[in-house]
This record gives C-alpha cells, sequence and structure tokens, in this order.
C-alpha cells in the first residue's frame, strides 16, 4: 500500500513538473521572446531561407496573437506602434468566407514596416513615395547568394556560375527613411507588379508592410488574399530582434556532422 501511494506521489510530481515547465515555456513564447523561422525569400537580401531567429514579444504590446492559436484568453493591451523600418512579425489576415485555400489559413508572417496611420504611400516605377516624398533609393553592389537546396528558385536570367559553384545576382538597393533609418532591398523585374501602385492611405492603427525582396513579395501593395493588404497593429505579435541560427538546407537529421556544415555562422548573431 505505502509503495502505491509512492508510486502515485512520484506520478503527480512528474506531472506537476512537467506541467509547469510547459505553462515556463508558453509564458516565455508568449510575452517574452519566441523562434521564428524564415520560409520564403520575400525578406532577402536581410533575410535566407532557413534563418532562424528570435522575436521580442514586449515591445508593442500584447494581443490574442500573441498566444499560440490566437488564443483570445485576453484583451488587447498595446503601448506603442512599430516604427518604421521595423521588421515585424505578424498573423496574417483571415481568410474570406467560403475560402478553402489552405495558404490563405491564419499563418505568422515577416515583413518590414515602411507606412504608419495617417501615411500615403505609393510606388511608381519601383521608387517608394511616401507623404508625397520619394524615398532615396541608392545602388549598390549587387547581391550574389549561393543556390543551395534551401534556395533553388533563381529568377531566369540572375544564375551564374560563380567559383564553380552555381550562385544567383540580384541588383541591390539601398533605401533611407525619413529619420536616417536605413536598409537594403531588391529589384529583380523590371516593371513587375508591385513597381507601380495606386496611392494608399494607412488607416489608423495599422501598418503598410513591404518586403525587402520588392519582385517577390506578397504585401500591403496587394490586397487579401493577393497580398496582405494594411495590417491591424492588434496582429503584430513582435519585432525581429536577432539571427539565432542559419542552415543552407544541406544538414541531415541522420546525420549530426552535417548540422555543423550546414551553418551560415556568419549569420548567427546579426541583429536588426
Amino acid at each position: 500500500m505505502a509503495k502505491a501511494k509512492r508510486k502515485r506521489g512520484e506520478t503527480e510530481e512528474t506531472v506537476r513538473f512537467l506541467a509547469t515547465v510547459m505553462l515556463g515555456i508558453l509564458i516565455l513564447r508568449s510575452f517574452i521572446a519566441a523562434p521564428f523561422v524564415i520560409p520564403s525569400e520575400s525578406m532577402l537580401p536581410r533575410l535566407f531561407v532557413g534563418d532562424y531567429l528570435i522575436v521580442a514579444k514586449w515591445p508593442y504590446g500584447y494581443s490574442r496573437w500573441s498566444l499560440p492559436w490566437g488564443l483570445p484568453l485576453f484583451p488587447t493591451v498595446r503601448w506603442s506602434m512599430p516604427a518604421r523600418g521595423d521588421v515585424v512579425v505578424f498573423r496574417s489576415p483571415d481568410a474570406p468566407p467560403g475560402d478553402t485555400n489552405p495558404a490563405h489559413d491564419d499563418h505568422d508572417v515577416i515583413k518590414r514596416v515602411v507606412g504608419l496611420p495617417g501615411d500615403t504611400i505609393q510606388v511608381r516605377r519601383g521608387q517608394v513615395i511616401l507623404n508625397g516624398q520619394a524615398i532615396p533609393k541608392q545602388r549598390i553592389a549587387d547581391f550574389v547568394l549561393p543556390i543551395t537546396p534551401n534556395f533553388t528558385r533563381c529568377p531566369p536570367g540572375h544564375t551564374e556560375v560563380l567559383e564553380g559553384k552555381p550562385v544567383c545576382r540580384y541588383e541591390r538597393y539601398r533605401e533611407t527613411l525619413p529619420g536616417g533609418r536605413s536598409y537594403v532591398v531588391l529589384d529583380t523585374v523590371p516593371n513587375a507588379d508591385g513597381d507601380n501602385t495606386g496611392l494608399y492611405s494607412v488607416p489608423a492603427n495599422s501598418v503598410f508592410l513591404m518586403g525587402d525582396n520588392r519582385d517577390n513579395s506578397a504585401d500591403s501593395r496587394f490586397p487579401f488574399p493577393t497580398g496582405m493588404g494594411y495590417i491591424p497593429a492588434e496582429r503584430v505579435e513582435g519585432r525581429a530582434l536577432v539571427t539565432a541560427f542559419s542552415t543552407d538546407g544541406t544538414a541531415s537529421y541522420w546525420k549530426p556532422w552535417t548540422w555543423f556544415s550546414a551553418a551560415r555562422p556568419e549569420r548567427i548573431g546579426e541583429g536588426f
């Protein structure tokens, strides 16, 4: 009898310990920081497919989208808006009624904040016009990206061989926002769909987001579900903080030595 009670007590302690650990992880991921893996090329050249980021959850406040699966457990509490130039993770818009395309289901997305409430934005011949003023766009050295299992979709005409290895070469530009904050963007296709747009007016409590890979980003330049449209501030989950790890896709779970050979150590620790 004593042995059965002791076993039951040990089981209860184990369950309590595991529940405490799970609660701690939930609190950490929801309110402090969370991991995020880059799944697409929309934020090249800053973010590569296979980059693992740490996303800070506290900079702007909290909402149901701070929690896993968007659980509506508490009201929205926001204490600041994102700044122009911030790279943010947000929850995509809800799919329209009757839309059964699984690609339109709620999912986390990462883009750069370009417009804030009250801003007007237009793109003309690939240049962003913010509140009537063209954002300076300076041509800089080409961006060269090795073709690896994590990156195989190089646009036609951009593939070449460099030092015996296939690479993808892009035209690269530096944009500088009002106030001096700058970042680098790619422009690969002349007169692409997003290079010339109408005039957008960002509504209250919303942000206008764009991918740095301008010709390969479904963002606020396009209405949902083609793009993202304006994103309500409550759907912004956090700000990208640092690259924690990066892999080129050549690793195998069953070959531990490839975990190291596939790593891109020069990207680890890169901040925003």
